[in-house]
């Protein structure tokens, strides 16, 4: 523990009084669109951020107004799977209380954004009634579940699923605050105090994530997570887990005491232990981890400064038991597999490319209604992927003709047929919404892509993967320090560019340039791609041949991510 004093977060949920803090009263104050900061804190609690539209802010100020303060909602889907019946609440929702569109995110949620206060309960509340809930999707608290997504891929999926959802229940805070705010829940006088059983009074130190992979598709990439579970199957049946602790993307610029770092594996566990692994390795960073400086308050920096070693002994000591000796694993790839698939049983699934995972109607490509129109008669499920696409999952033979005719009304039949660079790109929201943006990403990454698609088919690569990610700040949403190649918003209209990441997310990647303009990057990336086209090895992986052809060096743990050994790769352009 440390012997700083904690952060002022820390004295917000200890006198919260388990999460309920003074929300209902702001909630119903008509005299402003914002509410108080400490609830503001405590609303993340709940699934739900402040906003406000930053591209209203200088008009607004002019005219003296308050700024356009609106809410993000953020629905937990527990694997990402939603039945038709809640998409289409979904669809309802957005259009009546939000801004017209869905996001699907990168850690397989829903998202809404643009809804004002005055309909913030009413949102929540309607969400309920379609099983679906907000709770502990935001906050220091565990996140929403991650687990690969794909049925056809694996015979063990559906049990891999299940497990994602009672992992899921099994770490959903216990406080009733929840349900006296949203849901009006009876509130319970009582003389016992109430009680967390797992986070106690002050929750974490800071947010906790858990994926679970099945090789060889890292999907949901584990080494980004705090906790992951990678799924071992032999002869075909899932015999347990290997466990990775201590990974994060999130970091600050210019700090040398953050940064990205990769989950490890520390062991193997049965399949009746997960759920009980889960919940020490929960305990054992509430209890260790910094609550003083919630910048350094994730459990990659737990692991970092006391080892991973002492995190085992640990955890060893809370289980009562010991893990096992690691198994072995494969990843091939940390990517989505598009088009259409026929699983054993003869029913079919069909993974979309959606841009950004931004679902929303224009004039050219009207996604939202189509989406709406096959969710009318569509039998089987939605599955969000971890790469902000969509499966249209378990689709009977019988379905599979209107369903096809309903994707060519509404052009979204070849949402797929892109460059292999477009497939393999993700964005976070950024700009306007997002107030720790320092530039655009979902909004700019699609137009910067249509320029690096003219030098990949001069190259002949239009076929190659090639991972590629944006972020507006160096929080690390959509994970670019994995990708082949990042832009991390550095200012507006600059980006430090980071090459050589491992295209199964096995590996970080390296500054390669900093703080370079918007319009400098698709000629500051010619010309590797021209080397990469002409001097690859047979089967080599873009960001593998950046590190053999020396425009950066391997990523090793820890701060070595903030120093490039090619002093040519700190020049700013």
């Amino acid at each position: 523990m440390s012997e700083k004093p904690p952060s002022a977060n820390e004295a917000i949920k200890a006198n919260s009084n388990y999460l309920r803090g003074t929300i209902a009263a702001g909630l119903a104050d008509a005299s402003t669109a914002t509410m108080p900061e400490a609830d503001q804190q405590l609303l993340k609690f709940h699934g739900t951020y402040q906003q406000d539209d930053r591209d209203l802010r200088a008009a607004r100020r002019k005219q003296g107004l308050e700024k356009a303060y609106a809410f993000l909602v953020r629905i937990r889907v527990p694997g990402g799977v939603a039945s038709p019946a809640q998409w289409l609440e979904v669809d309802r929702l957005a259009g009546e209380f939000a801004n017209g569109t869905i996001k699907l995110t990168t850690r397989q949620a829903l998202q809404f954004h643009g809804v004002i206060k005055t309909n913030l309960k009413h949102t929540i509340a309607q969400l309920n009634q379609a099983a679906l809930d907000t709770i502990a999707a935001c906050g220091d608290v565990n996140r929403n579940v991650m687990c690969n997504p794909n049925p056809h891929l694996s015979s063990v999926h559906a049990g891999v699923l299940k497990l994602a959802q009672g992992l899921s229940d099994h770490l959903t805070p216990q406080t009733r605050a929840y349900h006296e705010i949203w849901l009006d829940g009876e509130t319970i006088h009582t003389s016992e105090d109430e009680v967390e059983p797992i986070y106690g009074k002050t929750y974490l130190p800071r947010k906790f994530k858990i994926a679970i992979a099945v090789p060889p598709s890292n999907d949901v990439d584990v080494f980004a997570n705090d906790l992951s579970f990678i799924a071992i199957i032999e002869a075909g049946q899932l015999v347990g887990f290997n466990v990775a602790v201590g990974g994060g993307m999130g970091m600050s610029h210019g700090v040398d005491g953050s940064f990205p770092r990769l989950a490890e594996v520390i062991g193997f566990c049965q399949p009746g232990q997960v759920i009980d692994v889960a919940e020490k390795v929960v305990l054992v960073q509430r209890d260790f981890g910094d609550r003083s400086d919630r910048r350094h308050a994730r459990l990659k920096y737990t692991i970092e400064e006391r080892g991973s070693a002492w995190f085992s002994a640990e955890l060893h000591r809370y289980l009562g038991y010991e893990l096992e000796a690691a198994r072995a694993y494969q990843f091939d790839d940390n990517g989505d597999r598009y088009g259409w698939f026929e699983d054993e049983r003869g029913f079919f699934h069909l993974n979309l490319f959606i841009q950004g995972g931004r679902v929303l109607d224009t004039p050219a490509y009207p996604l939202r209604s189509g989406l709406r129109e096959i969710a009318k008669i569509h039998q089987g499920d939605f599955r969000l992927t971890a790469n902000q696409n969509l499966v249209i999952a378990n689709i009977s033979p019988a379905r599979r003709p209107a369903i096809e005719q309903l994707l060519a009304q509404y052009a979204i039949n070849d949402s797929h047929l892109k460059s292999a660079l477009r497939l393999n790109s993700l964005a976070c929201v950024a700009l306007p919404t997002c107030g720790l943006a320092l530039a655009e990403a979902e909004r700019y990454l699609p137009d910067l892509l249509t320029e690096l698609e003219q030098v990949i088919e001069a190259n002949g690569l239009r076929h190659d993967a090639i991972t590629i990610r944006m972020t507006g700040c160096a929080n690390g949403c959509a994970r670019p320090f994995l990708a082949e190649i990042a832009f991390v918003g550095r200012a507006p209209g600059r980006y430090n560019v980071y090459l050589g990441g491992g295209f199964a997310g096995q590996r970080l990647s390296k500054l390669y340039r900093e703080s370079v303009r918007a319009e400098a990057i698709t000629g500051l990336l010619e010309p590797l791609i021209a080397h990469y086209a002409r001097a690859r090895n047979d089967g080599e992986r873009f960001g593998d041949f950046c590190i053999r052809a020396g425009y950066v060096a391997a990523t090793r743990q820890g701060a070595d991510f903030h120093h490039n050994l090619n002093p040519d790769a700190l020049n700013i352009r």
